[in-house]
């Protein structure tokens, strides 16, 4: 029995060896950043081991890294949503979006950004993804092509160099004697360089592009100066002999150089002296006076993944200290690949609302590089997958982007894209804005329009008159337009609507506001929303049809006025044990509550969810009173008192 024993000992020790080798080798390759082979070492592990929490989340990001996506989520859901923190929940609602399963990721991602102390997360989550849809509910202006010229590897980050493109790619199999990059185990990128077809956008006749100034490994993501021949790229952190110089954690971070190009080569480079070899700096562009480098960087103080930065370039050649462009733009996630067209930044973000993977943004840019909302510039620019480096001609009618979409030719492809002009004829829009109320007209009302993508349309924002009107001319025919009427004091109202079709004329748009004053009701100088009687099935605290009714009302005036702070307080009337009464008004103020949350609302504008019982009575019905139900029904009541904001 003892050597039994002895033997049953010796094999369980031998396999939880075995798993520990397992797990000990997937892991060094997860850290090596080998991630394709990091997934089949996990994959042995997983088949005798009951991985910790620890494990799963890495497997589940070796996945995401890969672009496994439904691997990936079934290993995240093995962690639970609401206890994942915020960099796995974020990989998490991208993959479920990369499925196209946008409903759930919106779902998730609402009620998660509705616990945040942060409310304005919330309202920028709702309003980027109103954006969107209406993006693609009406249409895009853009048609795409794929191109010839893709390989089977990664083909991508196109510029525009005199009449020709530069793009990276690793089709080059015999780059370095064959030996690949691991993250992704394809060959290291090149530059090439390919002349342009002028009618259909096709890249032709492609050949390497300065290659004897290539390092032995990544070289991408160039960008010009004005003078055409200064030069920007990226490319890994090397030292003497062109040997890979780590970081003291083993990681090997991109850097950006400059050089002059002289002929088929490169002179005077130099490594620009922001970079480090602890962080990396990547995706150079510039603003079209040469006066600004913008790039994507990992540096310690950034919002999120990886962030974007400019940095100012002096007349001599010097660089100012590099500034991240804040918030507006950065996220928790990844903001990548600028291009700068005019006064219009573009670059690719993971973080923002969008269709999955990197989307497509927009957003304008002034010389002191201040930066506006992001626009999602939509499908079919953007898909459930990466789309990222975009770049547009000078007359904002042709460009190409890179995407690793599915039905393309290999990992990363290049699309070239034409745009539609903007249509030459032109409507008036016109309206009077009224009080729902009194119908009467409101003066100083501001009303303001503007496209799916945040441009201003027409001549501008303008205000009522004293007869409540207005007139914004110049409204582009079949144009999608979002107009909205504002006004201090007063509820807002917008109109979504697509102009009409020539011949130009006017359209017409009434807007109604709501006077806040008639919104609330005020007992003991104590502000309320003005609701009727919330009724409660007996015994019960579920919500009814017609509490929901009410209760909407208090989600409409939360809507409208984003600053109200409220608290929410329940009663009973006396019948029913006091204990018992305690119980049941919590249970309703928190069944409020509940439905208030779900209709999008930040729990940090609800101060406190409590119930009283009858201990704060209307009337003279306390224990054993007789009273009629009518006096009973005045002490069942659910109230939504305003603590601040408003107004």
């Amino acid at each position: 029995m003892k050597k039994y024993l002895f033997l049953a000992v010796l094999l369980l020790t031998s396999l939880l060896a075995s798993a520990q080798y397992k797990l000990e080798k997937a892991n060094k390759l997860y850290d090596e950043m080998a991630y394709t082979a990091a997934a089949e070492a996990y994959e042995d592990y997983v088949k005798g081991a009951n991985p910790t929490t620890s494990t799963r989340m890495r497997i589940a990001d070796t996945y995401y890294y890969i672009n496994r996506f439904t691997d990936a989520v079934k290993w995240y859901e093995k962690g639970k949503a609401d206890k994942l923190d915020d960099d796995h929940f974020n990989r998490y609602i991208q993959s479920l979006r990369c499925l196209k399963q946008y409903d759930k990721a919106d779902e998730l991602l609402a009620a998660k950004l509705g616990k945040s102390k942060k409310p304005e997360l919330l309202q920028n989550f709702l309003k980027q993804k109103k954006q969107l849809d209406s993006i693609n509910k009406y249409g895009s202006v853009y048609t795409i092509d794929t191109l010839s010229i893709n390989s089977r590897k990664s083909d991508f980050g196109t510029a525009f160099y005199r009449d020709k493109v530069v793009y990276s790619s690793a089709k080059d199999t015999a780059h370095l004697g064959g030996r690949v990059y691991k993250w992704n185990e394809q060959p290291f990128l090149d530059l090439y360089v390919a002349e342009r077809d002028t009618i259909t956008g096709a890249l032709v006749n492609e050949q390497k592009f300065m290659p004897k100034s290539h390092t032995r490994y990544h070289n991408a993501s160039v960008a010009f100066a004005p003078d055409g021949q200064t030069i920007y790229y990226s490319t890994n952190t090397v030292k003497k002999r062109d040997r890979l110089n780590n970081a003291s954690n083993g990681t090997n971070n991109l850097r950006i150089n400059r050089a002059t190009i002289s002929g088929e080569e490169l002179i005077n480079e130099m490594v620009l002296p922001f970079c480090n070899i602890k962080y990396s700096v990547a995706h150079p562009a510039l603003t079209e006076d040469g006066k600004w480098l913008i790039f994507t960087s990992d540096m310690q103080g950034g919002f999120g993944e990886t962030d974007l930065y400019a940095v100012a370039i002096s007349d001599d050649g010097t660089y100012g200290k590099p500034v991240n462009l804040g918030e507006q733009v950065n996220t928790a996630g990844k903001e990548m690949f600028p291009f700068v067209r005019g006064n219009r930044l573009y670059f690719s973000s993971n973080g923002h609302y969008g269709l999955g993977g990197l989307d497509i943004y927009m957003c304008t840019l002034s010389d002191d590089i201040k930066v506006s909302e992001p626009v999602n510039l939509g499908a079919p620019v953007n898909s459930n997958r990466d789309d990222f480096a975009y770049i547009i001609n000078g007359e904002n009618t042709f460009g190409y982007f890179s995407s690793n979409r599915e039905g393309g030719k290999g990992d990363d492809d290049i699309y070239y894209f034409t745009r539609k002009e903007e249509p030459s004829c032109l409507h008036t829009l016109t309206g009077i804005v009224t009080d729902a109320t009194s119908k009467k007209p409101i003066e100083g009302v501001t009303i303001k329009v503007g496209d799916a993508y945040g441009n201003v349309v027409g001549t501008g924002d303008v205000t009522t008159d004293t007869e409540g009107r207005y007139i914004v001319e110049e409204v582009p025919c079949n144009l999608y337009i979002m107009a909205g009427a504002f006004k201090k004091g007063y509820s807002t109202d917008t109109e979504d609507v697509t102009a009409p079709g020539a011949p130009s004329g006017e359209v017409k748009i009434d807007f109604q506001l709501v006077k806040y004053d008639n919104l609330i009701t005020k007992e003991n100088n104590v502000a309320k929303i003005k609701i009727n009687p919330i009724y409660f099935d007996f015994d019960k605290y579920d919500i009814t049809p017609q509490g929901a009714q009410e209760l909407d009302k208090v989600v409409y005036v939360m809507q409208q006025f984003p600053d109200i702070v409220i608290k929410i307080e329940s009663h009973t009337d006396s019948r029913g044990s006091d204990d018992y009464n305690m119980e049941l008004s919590q249970n309703r103020a928190n069944a409020t509550y509940n439905y208030i949350m779900a209709k999008g609302i930040n729990a940090g504008r609800i101060e406190s969810v409590k119930g009283y019982g009858e201990t704060i009575l209307l009337n003279h019905c306390s224990n054993n009173v007789p009273c009629t139900d009518e006096e009973h029904q005045l002490n069942r009541r659910s109230d939504f008192i305003i603590v601040s904001g408003g107004q």
